[in-house]
């Protein structure tokens, strides 16, 4: 995440994983904290577990991007960043993006040929990158599971928990190709 990322994006996603048993962190290019962005205004800072630039993508099993416009924006500008999510698919590891979230997917090449879903804003530019945009709560492909806005998040939860269970998927890899 990128300072401006929607607070419940981040926080509710990362509890319902932490409350199945995952372990989780917080991967940014800022150093020591980063600001949510909460609704209208600016949220709570929370603690950077790792850089992008020590994280290694080798060393998890699945990414959850969250949207605001803020921090994908900032995201999609960063080439360690956009590396860092591209490294995923190519391991055929699951990714959960909700909102905003899938704008950082196009810069890393990877949604050509998919069907997702996000804030409606962004069908154009998703359709422009080869994706096929649908206007549900949840989308899955191959492991990757897209959500449109705060009010998806319990579905975006339980198919992010149940995609990330069932761990890598060979056609997450051939996006990433």
């Amino acid at each position: 995440v990128e300072n401006g990322f929607e607070q419940v994006e981040l926080t509710e996603p990362k509890k319902a994983l932490e409350d199945s048993g995952a372990r989780t962190a917080i991967v940014s290019p800022e150093r020591d904290k980063v600001r949510a962005w909460d609704m209208s205004d600016w949220g709570e800072e929370f603690d950077v577990d790792v850089t992008v630039e020590q994280a290694a993508p080798e060393e998890y099993d699945a990414l959850l991007l969250p949207g605001g416009v803020m921090n994908p924006d900032r995201l999609r500008t960063n080439p360690k960043a956009v590396a860092f999510v591209k490294e995923f698919f190519c391991a055929g590891k699951p990714v959960a993006s909700i909102c905003h979230g899938p704008w950082t997917l196009i810069d890393a090449g990877v949604i050509e040929g998919r069907q997702l879903t996000s804030y409606p804003s962004l069908s154009k530019d998703l359709e422009n990158a080869g994706a096929r945009w649908v206007d549900r709560e949840v989308v899955v492909d191959q492991g990757l599971v897209t959500s449109r806005n705060p009010g998806d998040i319990p579905v975006f939860n339980a198919k992010m928990i149940e995609e990330f269970a069932e761990g890598a998927h060979a056609g997450q890899q051939r996006s990433a190709r």
